[in-house]
């Protein structure tokens, strides 16, 4: 990365409906690189494949239990666009079913590229291989996704943050 001129990694994180996980994902996120006072380094978004809740809150649930870890989340939900795939870098889909959908919009091999799976940011040795939806859970499944997304966003700022 030139240091006279950063370049900033734009990161979109994608679920189904854009009120668990991924505004999960980008809260944790934003709150990691704050907490490094590096927001000069990346652009953090969220997005849903489907387009149920375009322009709520994220599920209130999800807000509380990531709100008692000191993480407000404001987004406004929305739907995943073409044009994210030539604005942002890095496409992270929560799940398998996130992820083909992704495969399916993106508009050429080049934006393909750009769609990674959360599950390659956990630590080794962790026991999940996506992270799983929690709407029709119970409180268990709501801190299970924070705890992922915890491991994960620390990892994906690690590797792309420099530190």
């Amino acid at each position: 990365m030139n240091s006279t001129n950063p370049k900033k990694t734009r990161v979109l994180f994608v679920c189904l409906g854009n009120i668990c996980r991924s505004p999960a994902a980008e809260g944790i996120f934003r709150s990691i690189v704050d907490e490094h006072r590096a927001s000069d380094l990346f652009d953090i978004d969220s997005a849903g494949t489907g387009n149920y809740h375009i322009g709520e809150l994220p599920d209130r649930r999800m807000r509380v239990h990531a709100r008692n870890r000191g993480i407000e989340l404001t987004h406004r939900c929305r739907q995943v666009d073409v044009e994210d795939f030539n604005d942002f870098d890095l496409i992270i889909g929560m799940d398998a079913s996130n992820l083909q959908n992704l495969r399916r919009m993106a508009p050429s091999v080049e934006a393909a590229r750009k769609i990674r799976a959360m599950a390659e940011f956990f630590s080794p040795g962790a026991r999940y291989d996506h992270v799983p939806d929690p709407y029709y859970e119970g409180s268990e499944g709501f801190e299970l996704v924070l705890d992922l997304l915890d491991d994960g966003c620390r990892n994906l700022f690690n590797r792309y943050g420099g530190i």
